[in-house]
């Protein structure tokens, strides 16, 4: 949000250094995150002087250019090439002096130099209207009062205005801070706390009154929740045109561009009060009636920006007789918006309620000024005030008179919340006893009425600004941020407890495999548990469970909790592969969530992606394209970090791999490992290659807590290596031989290890070879050849008897 200081000034008398200022507001919590300066025309006019002409003829060189010699209080008259028609002896113009900088309407900068034109010395620039920023004009140059003393600075006589803007980084509950005038509460209450009584002065509306009765417009509400306060005037004999410079100033300053006087000012008193406005066209009002209710779902209604939006039931609309004109309290209608031919408007302030305009506004991805402030609440106090300082603005600057009463449409009295504020608890939220007399101070200037005093606490009212304090810790809350958080005594002792720990705790563990997937390339990632429901479509059947919905989704695409950590991840490599980045590691701790029964559950998982090289490119290693095994040798080495080992191997059917296996341990599915669906990939328009290993992260921890360290000496005696080449069927894998092996010889076989794969036409068809080797040792004594050979003949034997085997 952001916020003029010299707009600020209206309200309360400053002299403070906007940095100061800063610092106050920050400490109330109203956060400034920057000030930056305004300067109403850019660059502020600086080096731009009065000069007069004191002769002009045409140019030796070229025929469209004149030389000029100008005074502008300089020692001795500068010469300068002018190409403006209108220029002429004996005018006071504006002159960029050497070492000024001009604009461009773009906002690109640009020096004045000293320079050559077609052979004649130029001094300076005599300026058009453009080329200061003070208007579109480019005719001919400016011709300033003859009466201006030569030499005078520009910006005397155009009024450069100078602010300083706030960027306030303002927390949602504050919605009463949501203007230049809740600003200025907060630091009047800001002030007092520091002995320094500042008068909040407020825009009059004592001189409002009704100038006559000729455009009389009802209204009528036809639900009182969705609309608990609707206000409206007319003002008649009106001339929309562009605004005065002084508030087209303060808009600029604050980031708004002004649009026409009317429409001016009501952001004007939005951005200054905080209440919403809108200017309705009076003579496309149908019928003389204005109607706030709900239409049937499906209406079609065209809004400002010229999109045709389609209605849903429960979006409340303000209507004439004939048709909708406004999205209540977010969006106006192309219809009966202000035009320059608008001589008679409708000027609207309400109160609406603020659940309908948040729903409404998400619905329709529009995301307003007014429908900023209206979703978080406004003061419905302020509706009244607001149409009358608003009405009163647009006559000054617009002309025309107040034609009709106003229309004020408030059944029901809102009253002011009531909370009993009790001293105990205020000193223990804070942590110190505050003297009573300054709590009674401080809720004073918040505007927090004391009705009642006991011994005890305080029976308080709150005002009507203030939605978000209803509660005792609300008022504790205020109380403390004007005493200031930087008072609060600090403790010269601490006092601390230790907590039982495991070095099984899930956070110790996810760190140690965080700090080994670091270590070998892999980056962190943290994805949004909200995902789009169209993911699961991509799903099969048996991985897909009822999902937990959002109630109020921002979007289509956050409107259900993730059922699978794929897409998240996926979503981060389509991202960087569009930004050139195809070598990708990734992994993220994250869970997943469904319903089963009516019953909500999360599943805590670990992921890997991987796509791309296996290394970047370096002059020292070749490029390797990252498969299958890679990632399944990092999964391994994982669980192995665990101390979780003997990982039983099963393929994956009907899933989201086109290959793929699952690891198993002590019979709990551990992690599923492979090479994602193309059709998946195609979706999230990815084309190449991402392998995904899903870890179950609640199994690992089980199993992991039930595994101890172990350790054993190394062994003294050599081990023997043996290697077999075997002639197989192409069903054979090597997890059956690997299983053979140790089934055959437990003892003495260490390691059993497949170092070459070949298939080809020198094969017999259906057949492969796998060059396998075995290691063998004995850790009490050495090995003999006779041990080595009866070891390796059993082997082969049951090579060729189960696997039909041959030796090559």
């Amino acid at each position: 949000m952001q916020i003029s200081y010299n707009w600020l000034k209206q309200f309360l008398k400053l002299d403070w250094e906007a940095e100061k200022t800063a610092e106050l507001l920050t400490d109330l919590g109203l956060e400034v995150e920057g000030v930056t300066s305004f300067e109403s025309v850019k660059g502020g006019l600086k080096g731009i002087v009065v000069g007069e002409v004191l002769s002009c003829i045409k140019h030796p060189n070229a025929d469209k250019l004149k030389l000029t010699t100008v005074n502008v209080g300089a020692e001795a008259p500068l010469q300068i090439v002018c190409g403006a028609p209108n220029v002429d002896k004996g005018q006071k113009v504006p002159v960029a002096t050497i070492g000024t900088t001009l604009y461009t309407p773009e906002g690109e900068a640009w020096k004045i130099k000293k320079g050559k034109i077609r052979g004649e010395v130029s001094e300076g620039m005599i300026c058009a209207e453009d080329e200061l920023g003070l208007g579109s004009n480019h005719d001919g140059i400016m011709v300033l009062d003859s009466k201006i003393p030569v030499g005078t600075p520009a910006s005397e006589i155009f009024s450069v205005e100078l602010d300083e803007v706030f960027e306030i980084g303002l927390t949602p509950n504050r919605a009463d801070a949501m203007s230049h005038y809740g600003v200025a509460r907060d630091l009047k209450a800001g002030f007092r706390q520091k002995e320094i009584n500042k008068e909040l002065i407020t825009p009059s509306v004592s001189n409002f009154n009704v100038d006559n009765r000729s455009l009389k417009m009802l209204v009528e509400v036809e639900d009182s929740k969705l609309a608990p306060r609707y206000c409206g005037v007319t003002i008649s004999n009106l001339v929309v045109q562009t605004s005065p410079d002084w508030l087209k100033n303060r808009l600029k300053a604050i980031g708004l561009k002004p649009i026409n006087n009317v429409v001016d000012a009501t952001n004007y008193v939005l951005h200054e009060l905080g209440q919403p406005l809108h200017a309705f066209d009076a003579d496309r009002i149908h019928g003389r009636k204005v109607l706030v209710k709900t239409l049937p779902a499906g209406t079609k209604f065209m809004t400002l920006d010229g999109e045709e939006r389609s209605l849903h039931e429960d979006d409340l609309m303000i209507c004439d007789t004939e048709k909708p004109m406004c999205l209540a309290g977010i969006f106006g209608g192309i219809n009966t918006g202000v035009t320059e031919s608008t001589t008679s408007i409708f000027l609207e302030s309400a109160y609406f309620d603020p659940v309908s305009i948040r729903k409404t506004a998400k619905r329709h991805g529009l995301n307003t000024d007014a429908s900023f402030r209206f979703e978080r609440g406004i003061d419905i106090e302020n509706v009244e005030y607001a149409l009358k300082r608003a009405a009163l603005l647009i006559k000054e600057i617009a002309g025309g008179d107040i034609t009709s009463d106003i229309e004020d449409f408030y059944p029901k009295k809102i009253e002011e919340q009531q909370v009993f504020l009790t001293f105990e608890k205020t000193y223990s939220l804070i942590g110190q006893e505050i003297p009573q007399d300054t709590i009674k101070s401080i809720l004073a200037s918040l505007d927090i009425k004391v009705k009642n005093v006991t011994e005890t606490g305080l029976g308080l009212s709150i005002p009507s600004y203030r939605v978000d304090v209803y509660r005792e810790v609300d008022v504790i809350e205020e109380i403390l941020r004007v005493y200031g958080y930087n008072n609060i005594d600090f403790k010269t002792k601490l006092n601390a407890s230790v907590a039982p720990i495991s070095k099984f705790d899930d956070y110790k563990l996810q760190q140690k495999l965080g700090d080994q997937l670091a270590s070998i390339g892999f980056y962190e990632i943290m994805a949004n548990s909200l995902t789009s429901a169209n993911y699961t479509e991509l799903l099969d059947a048996s991985l897909v469970h009822e999902p937990v919905k959002m109630l109020n989704p921002l979007s289509n695409d956050l409107s259900v909790m993730r059922q699978s950590m794929l897409f998240s991840g996926l979503e981060a490599i389509s991202y960087n592969l569009n930004r050139r980045k195809p070598n990708l590691k990734l992994f993220e701790f994250g869970k997943t969530y469904h319903q089963q029964n009516g019953k909500k559950i999360e599943n805590k998982h670990l992921s890997l992606f991987v796509t791309g090289n296996r290394h970047q490119e370096s002059w020292s290693v070749h490029e390797k394209q990252s498969d299958f095994f890679y990632l399944k040798s990092v999964a391994t080495n994982l669980l192995e970090r665990l101390g979780i080992t003997n990982l039983q191997p099963f393929p994956l059917v009907n899933t989201i791999f086109s290959e793929g296996i699952m690891l198993r341990g002590s019979k709990k599915e551990l992690v599923s490992i492979g090479l994602v669906k193309k059709s998946i990939l195609k979706k999230l328009d990815i084309k190449q290659d991402v392998l995904y290993a899903d870890f179950n992260w609640d199994h690992i921890i089980s199993l992991a807590s039930k595994n101890s360290i172990q350790y054993k000496e190394i062994p003294k005696n050599p081990e023997v290596r043996r290697d077999f080449a075997l002639l197989l069927n192409d069903s054979v894998t090597f997890n059956e031989i690997h299983q053979i092996g140790f089934q055959s010889e437990k003892k003495l076989l260490k390691t059993i290890n497949l170092f070459d794969v070949y298939t080809g036409d020198k094969l017999p068809e259906g057949k492969k070879s796998y060059a396998v080797s075995f290691t063998l040792q004995d850790e009490q004594k050495t090995l003999t050849d006779k041990q080595i050979d009866k070891i390796m003949a059993k082997l082969q034997r049951r090579y060729e008897e189960e696997l039909g085997a041959e030796l090559r």
